[in-house]
């Protein structure tokens, strides 16, 4: 494989994608193989001598298309979206050509310039004050474990990199149980413990309840504990809850709390005004992240985290030995010195070609659709007599269960989730509610159509009464 061959063999793939997304609808959504079954298909040594591209091409067609679940099928309705827009692909190709390490400003000055930039419209996007910068994280987790690194050090007094935390006594962060599972995660790595995250209880709404994270505090503090942080939640995973931000935020700065908002997925939303109000108060947190990945059309990886003070999270995750200065520029942005990563991708490239390739007013009626769609689906399966809305639609997200009478819901939801997914026309994933086995339902990929979402009503209600 030469340079010179790039145009031919590059030609060959385009035609294959193009081909690709043309008949994807006919495709079942979810993979249909078993584990191990992929594997046994490649050799179990590698070749010691060039393979032409030309098989390599050929192994990739015989192979892959069908062991991989179809992400970019307009009738992909679990989990969130992982969207590739035509315009944000190209990019990425580009992006990969130029194959830049983005660590500093002097390793790829367009990079960084351009990131600073895309960071700024989409600030203008989400309408947040001009005081917050960002920055690119590879995902809401990373730039999570940012946040709660940051809340730390800031409540050791920045003594916790150097010193450990052995001689600080127990740091505590604020939570619900709606976060995600990657706060979780974030006190584990952080060296602060399951045990430290407190999961306060939610009201009706499942929103925080601001007088029991209130009394957790107040217990922590009489306990000689101490509250370092407060994730918030818009749009959460397993339902779409929304925590009503200014009462929680407002004891946050009683209490000299630092904010983190984990809006991954619904913050995609808030380029629509008429969203905003699930998100009131969200300029007052101290760090904010939202993925573009999931509802804005660039391809993954590709999450923005927001910060008020940026400096608190640099002097958190900055370290800048000799080898990785600038001579004669010492206020420099090197975006390595927000992050975890020394690493980075040059991922501004494709935010850059997708927001002026569909406008801000070109993905917002995309973002609309997907919410109007989705209502609209809820709406029908709710004047079902075998069927039960869990939870309402909150933006694009809704849940239910299967409950024919005499059956159990439980089991009976299971049971239909199971022949949705194997069927393949359509993909829905579960979640454990309040006790209960409920079937989510989201919309969210980049070319869904109506009636790909009115599709989803035949193919469950179908499968449903074929028990």
């Amino acid at each position: 494989m030469k340079y010179s061959d790039y145009t031919k063999w590059t030609n060959r793939a385009s035609r294959w994608i193009e081909d690709h997304f043309a008949s994807l609808r006919e495709k079942p959504v979810r993979a249909r193989t078993s584990p191990g079954e992929i594997a046994a298909r490649l050799p179990a040594r590698p070749p010691e001598q060039a393979i032409d591209m030309e098989t390599i091409i050929a192994d990739f067609e015989r192979i892959v298309p069908d062991g991989i679940t179809h992400w970019q099928h307009p009738r992909f309705f679990a989990y969130f979206p992982s969207n590739a827009a035509p315009a944000s692909m190209i990019a990425e190709q580009l992006t990969n050509a130029i194959a830049s390490q983005c660590m500093l400003w002097q390793t790829s000055p367009a990079a960084t310039e351009i990131e600073e930039v895309m960071i700024d419209w989409l600030r203008q996007a989400l309408s947040l004050p001009q005081p917050f910068k960002g920055v690119i994280q590879d995902s809401a987790s990373s730039a999570t474990l940012s946040a709660i690194l940051t809340m730390r050090e800031r409540a050791t007094g920045f003594t916790g990199n150097d010193q450990g935390l052995s001689t600080q006594g127990r740091l505590r962060i604020y939570c619900s149980a709606q976060v995600h599972s990657s706060i979780d995660k974030a006190c584990w790595i952080a060296g602060i413990g399951q045990e430290n995250l407190v999961k306060i209880a939610t009201n009706d709404a499942y929103q925080m309840d601001p007088d029991a994270l209130q009394a957790a505090i107040s217990a922590d503090r009489a306990a000689g504990y101490t509250p370092a942080g407060l994730v918030l939640c818009t749009g959460g995973t397993s339902i779409g809850a929304c925590d009503d931000l200014p009462p929680l935020i407002k004891i946050a700065k009683a209490e000299d709390l630092y904010t983190h908002l984990d809006a991954a997925w619904a913050g995609s939303a808030m380029i629509c005004p008429e969203f905003r109000s699930l998100w009131t108060g969200a300029e007052d947190c101290d760090s904010i992240v939202f993925n573009p990945h999931k509802w804005l059309g660039a391809n993954f990886d590709c999450s923005i985290q927001f910060l008020r003070d940026a400096d608190i999270q640099r002097r958190t995750m900055g370290l800048r030995p000799s080898y990785l200065e600038t001579p004669q520029a010492q206020e420099i942005t090197n975006f390595n010195e927000w992050t975890v990563p020394l690493g980075r991708r040059f991922r501004a490239l494709k935010l850059w070609f997708l927001i002026r390739a569909y406008g801000l007013e070109g993905l917002r009626s995309r973002i609309r659709n997907h919410v109007a769609w989705t209502k609209e689906l809820e709406a029908k399966l709710r004047a079902h007599p075998d069927f039960t809305i869990t939870t309402d639609s909150r933006l694009a997200l809704f849940t239910f269960q299967h409950t024919p009478d005499g059956k159990d819901a439980d089991a009976a939801s299971a049971a239909l989730l199971q022949r949705i997914n194997d069927d393949g026309r359509i993909y829905l994933t579960q979640t454990l509610h309040e006790g209960r086995y409920v079937i989510r339902f989201t919309a969210g990929q980049f070319d869904c159509t109506r009636d790909d979402v009115m599709t989803a009503y035949d193919v469950i209600t179908e499968l449903a009464a074929s028990t």
